[in-house]
């Protein structure tokens, strides 16, 4: 079949057409523009139809002029993420992180007790500790005042060995600089040597030079900025996302007070955070709704040549494993050497007790990782004077030492803590050899089921009604909720890339069922199976069938219920399609606002006054729908599954410990808890579209 110009101009059309509604699946059409166009036409043709549209070719010189050298913080405006890592709502918070963290180096030196932060009205923020300042002298090698230094170079800071932190988290000396870089206006004051002196910043550039503004009898540094609404998606904060933070900030340094305060709200909102407990009420609160085994956390700290290493562990009666490391304050969530310390200790002193004492017999396996951390809440802290962190972020620790150092601690440690306390070490082992069993039943009917060739990549659910297109990054998945939305859904998809799923009932609660439980669920096998990558420890996303898992239910309660349990689901047993952004809700209206032939939808009983107003319409028809399935196919397609028109939510994890303690809140044994919380925010429970 030859291509001919009406398909190259329909492709090209839907192309810049879906730049308006998705501009996500346009860089992806862009890459394989061949998946919207009849399968018949051969890889050569389209080269040759396709190749001045979608070339990457340039036919300019190649110069001396085309290299640029960026001066100063012009490259930190130029790549913002290369620093914070984005310009969302993450790398805008990451901002005041940097400058509270120096504050938090302070203290960890034995300076400052006390950090302020304080969001103003306008959306900038201030930060002000009682350290001691930081140095207004002028540098030995720029010749500038030294705090103008640290604002207005990368990599200069007090942390490369000098002498003034023996530990940090601050060790890239950019922090300071490219909060400067990123922000609107910043204005840094520092008390010292009994003077109050201020300098002021536009975009990194210095504006007003140092000066002396007054006397002082305190010490300390306080810093204002306003992040730039031109580098950044949003500039509005967040104030719960940073009490989460800032609360993990004082459980970690029980010496320091952190005070927060939101002062773009009437009353102010203050937090006061300072926990005398350190580590051992931060496990504690990630506890605080689950019914544990020991009252008393497990607390176990040492020092190993110029490191401290500190761990607090208290089991729990659920099947999620909850264990946060940082190294330096700065939160490693994907892990590291001391992490993997932690674990490989943990499995062995458990076992090796467990055989001491029995509790595993002569000829039985030993019991495995998974097993030994169900249930577990635990904090891994360690301190060290040159950690290496991958990137400016922090996100993994590599330092080889701090796993041995860590080992070491916990072998001898926790071993004698379980000889001092074995009713403890008794419950902790019986819940891992409970767990042991799960595991091993879960292994026997993931083989009985793959033996039915139901868990085989190549196997589908008998209602999934799939797409044609093979490659997952352009495929969509709806799961739906029952077979009359199904239906709608069906009918009204673009077969191309969009596959239905329907759903029937509510499904198993996971939060309250171990994982061999859902191998026993109608509901849910039919999820594992559609998706093809697996389910737990044996879950990988590289398998993927679908780049977009859109969950399609009501807008009502059930619907909302529905949408929980398999997000509790995803959540638990499919992390990674979460972190990684696979997943989506859908927004279906509620309402269909019309007179004659002309309508509109809403949201919203807001929205639909809006239209009233809009059209003048006094009286007109307004259709509430109940649920999906009353919904033709063609206004299915058009509210909810057309990427031009659709208005999806992606879900995301920003704080991992806020969205454990909500899913275990929510989906949970405590009733109590979860009461109080639904008193409380009822009043909320809108859906943001």
């Amino acid at each position: 079949m030859m291509a001919n110009d009406d398909n190259l101009n329909e492709l090209l059309k839907r192309a810049e057409e879906d730049s308006v509604g998705n501009e996500e699946e346009v860089i992806n059409l862009a890459e394989n523009p061949h998946s919207l166009i009849d399968d018949d036409f051969t890889e050569h043709e389209l080269k040759g139809l396709l190749s001045d549209e979608f070339s990457t070719k340039n036919t300019s010189a190649y110069s001396e002029n085309d290299i640029q050298v960026l001066e100063g913080l012009e490259a930190v405006r130029k790549r913002p993420g290369m620093y914070i890592g984005d310009t969302s709502a993450r790398g805008l918070h990451h901002l005041i992180y940097e400058i509270v963290a120096n504050s938090v180096d302070e203290a960890l030196a034995g300076r400052c007790d006390t950090i302020d932060v304080t969001l103003n009205p306008d959306n900038s923020i201030t930060v002000i500790d009682n350290g001691s300042g930081i140095p207004i002298g002028l540098h030995p090698k720029v010749g500038i005042p030294t705090v103008e230094v640290v604002h207005t170079i990368l990599h200069a800071g007090g942390k490369f060995g000098g002498g003034a932190y023996s530990v940090s988290g601050g060790l890239h000396g950019v922090g300071a600089s490219v909060v400067n870089a990123l922000s609107e206006w910043m204005i840094v004051t520092v008390f010292r040597d009994g003077k109050e002196y201020e300098l002021r910043f536009e975009r990194g550039i210095t504006v007003s030079p140092l000066q002396i503004v007054g006397d002082s009898d305190i010490t300390g540094t306080k810093t204002v900025f306003k992040p730039d609404s031109t580098i950044f998606e949003s500039v509005e904060l967040d104030f719960n996302l940073m009490l989460s933070r800032y609360r993990e900030m004082a459980f970690l340094n029980k010496e320091i007070t952190i005070n927060l305060c939101d002062n773009r709200v009437e009353p102010q909102v203050m937090k006061v955070l300072h926990y005398d407990g350190g580590i051992i009420s931060f496990v504690e609160y990630l506890n605080k709704h689950r019914e544990v085994l020991h009252k008393v956390p497990i607390y176990i700290s040492s020092k190993v040549k110029e490191s401290f290493v500190e761990v607090a562990i208290q089991y729990n009666d659920s099947y999620a494993e909850n264990v946060y490391s940082y190294a330096n304050n700065i939160a490693t969530i994907e892990g590291g050497t001391h992490l993997t310390g932690f674990r490989s200790a943990l499995t062995k002193v458990v076992n090796d007790y467990a055989r001491k004492y029995g509790l595993i017999k002569q000829n039985d396996k030993n019991l495995q990782g998974e097993d030994v951390r169900e249930g577990i809440g635990a904090i891994i802290s360690v301190k060290m004077p040159e950690p290496q962190f991958e990137g400016q972020t922090k996100t993994k620790l590599g330092n080889s030492e701090i796993r041995t150092a860590v080992e070491s601690v916990m072998n001898d440690k926790l071993a004698a803590f379980f000889e001092e306390n074995p009713s403890i070490a008794r419950s902790i082992i019986d819940k891992c050899l409970s767990a042991s069993r799960a595991r091993d039943a879960a292994r026997k009917a993931r083989e009985m089921t793959r033996r039915k060739n139901v868990l085989d990549s190549n196997a589908l659910p008998g209602k999934l009604a799939d797409c044609q297109e093979k490659d997952p990054t352009f495929c969509e998945l709806f799961v739906v909720e029952g077979d009359s939305a199904g239906g709608s859904a069906k009918g009204g998809r673009e077969r191309k890339y969009q596959a239905i799923l329907p759903l029937w009932g509510k499904m198993l609660n996971v939060e309250k069922a171990r994982i061999d439980k859902v191998y026993d669920n109608d509901k849910l096998l039919p999820i594992v199976m559609a998706l093809g990558a697996g389910i737990g420890s044996d879950f990988d996303l590289s398998k993927l069938r679908y780049h977009k898992i859109i969950l399609m239910a009501d807008a009502d309660v059930d619907g909302s219920h529905i949408r929980t349990l398999l997000l509790t689901f995803l959540f638990r047993h499919m992390r990674p399609l979460v972190e990684h952004g696979h997943v989506y809700v859908a927004c279906p209206p509620l309402y269909r606002v019309y007179e004659g032939n002309n309508g509109f939808y809403a949201y919203n009983d807001k929205e639909v006054e809006a239209i009233k107003a809009q059209t003048g319409w006094k009286d007109p028809k307004i259709q509430r729908y109940k649920g999906l399935g009353e919904m033709s196919s063609d206004q299915l397609w058009e509210t909810t599954m057309n990427p031009e028109t659709r208005k999806l939510i992606q879900i995301e994890i920003n704080d991992a410990q806020s969205a454990d303690e909500t899913f275990t809140l929510l989906m949970g044994d405590k009733v109590e808890p979860r009461r109080e919380f639904i008193q409380i925010n009822a009043k909320y429970a809108v859906m943001d579209v």
